[in-house]
């Protein structure tokens, strides 16, 4: 059980600053070029992608990008498994958060939205029922009839509300959180899964504590120490992945990342074990700083891929027909690091067919090398 607290004193600044500018450098870079590019919108939603294969690969589990993107468009072509799952729920936090004001994700609804702190909703009816339940003596049988009856259409309600709540959050609707139980404690836990001594609430206020005591360092700096506190400090049992998105979301906030959500995943997927769990904590923090260079390196990389490959499809565009539904693949495409025939059929509403024929007219490169259950992109 973790008893010592994160301390601040010590720092190697003098070893870190070097790093720390170079990092402030090409994030900066980075974002500017974005904030102007044509394939904005695209170059976002790819590097979510990215970065939430990249996070379990962290984890020591593979997920594919391509059954990434298929589970996102539920066109799956196998039963998705648990570190699918999970990464799609990466996904869908870092949409969450990009698509929210840059100081949500770091203020109070967005801590208790984003770590689940905002308590269970009381079961519809509860009291009534509780009320009936001390009463239940009284009533004739017909009465007591009547009453399961009511209790069993409130059971169906209730499901019927979490499968409502389920499906917006899987179609990337904003869900509101759930309110806060009157005793303002968190449901109890299985302790099967969960460690009970494990203080998830101390440990994220301790997090808050070095992120308030950080704020006059540099914003690179001052991001490298709160992944390495939350990496020290191991804040949430089952969601070690929140941490670099509280993070880059910082990083958002304070303008040097304002226009993407870095991929700290990505960039620390780059970094070598041995220097991510060094011994010495200025060790950690050189290779943390070097993830946040990596990170805006690779996206420098992957922008201008895209710029490039965008203005070559755009040449197949040219004397096409008003109504032509290239145009529309090619925004498809872009936004995607891949697609299938499925996914083009439900986004341009044509048939298999005719997304063949667009595919071969766009001179996509088939990235499976299968048969079937084929899958294009732009490399």
């Amino acid at each position: 059980m973790k008893t010592m607290a994160y301390t601040l004193d010590k720092l190697p600044l003098e070893t870190l600053i070097g790093p720390v500018a170079r990092a402030t450098e090409i994030l900066v870079r980075l974002d500017e070029r974005v904030a102007r590019s044509p394939v904005r919108d695209g170059f976002v939603e790819r590097q979510h992608f990215v970065d939430a294969a990249s996070a379990l690969w962290l984890e020591g589990e593979l997920v594919h990008l391509e059954d990434l993107v298929l589970h996102d468009a539920h066109m799956d072509i196998r039963t998705p498994t648990h570190e699918l799952t999970r990464a799609h729920a990466v996904l869908r936090t870092r949409r969450r958060i990009f698509a929210q004001k840059p100081d949500w994700a770091l203020s109070r609804d967005g801590f208790l939205a984003l770590t689940g702190r905002g308590g269970a909703m009381p079961a519809a009816g509860q009291k009534s029922r509780d009320a009936e339940g001390a009463g239940a003596s009284s009533f004739e049988a017909d009465d007591r009839d009547d009453a399961e009856a009511n209790r069993l259409a409130e059971e169906f309600a209730e499901i019927d509300a979490v499968l409502a709540r389920s499906s917006k959050i899987l179609s990337g609707a904003d869900v509101r959180v759930k309110a806060a139980r009157p005793d303002d404690r968190p449901e109890p836990q299985n302790g099967l899964i969960y460690d009970l001594d494990w203080n998830e609430e101390e440990r994220l206020a301790e997090w808050q504590v070095v992120l308030a005591g950080t704020r006059d360092l540099p914003v690179v700096l001052r991001a490298a120490i709160l992944l390495e506190a939350w990496s020290d400090i191991e804040v949430l049992q089952h969601a070690a992945w929140l941490g670099p998105l509280f993070v880059a979301s910082l990083l958002r906030q304070e303008g040097l990342a304002a226009h993407h959500l870095a991929c700290i995943h990505l960039g620390a997927k780059n970094i070598p074990r041995e220097r991510r769990r060094a011994r010495n904590r200025g060790d950690r923090l050189l290779a943390l700083l070097d993830a946040i260079h990596d990170a805006a390196v690779a996206g420098l990389k992957e922008h201008d891929r895209l710029v490039l490959a965008k203005s070559q499809m755009e040449r197949r565009l040219r004397e096409r027909r008003a109504s032509s539904k290239l145009p529309d693949l090619v925004e498809l495409v872009l936004s995607r690091p891949l697609v299938s025939t499925g996914m083009i059929q439900e986004r341009l509403k044509v048939t298999k067919q005719g997304a063949l024929n667009l595919i071969g007219e766009l001179g996509l490169r088939e990235m499976t090398g299968r048969g079937r259950f084929r899958a294009w992109g732009v490399i």
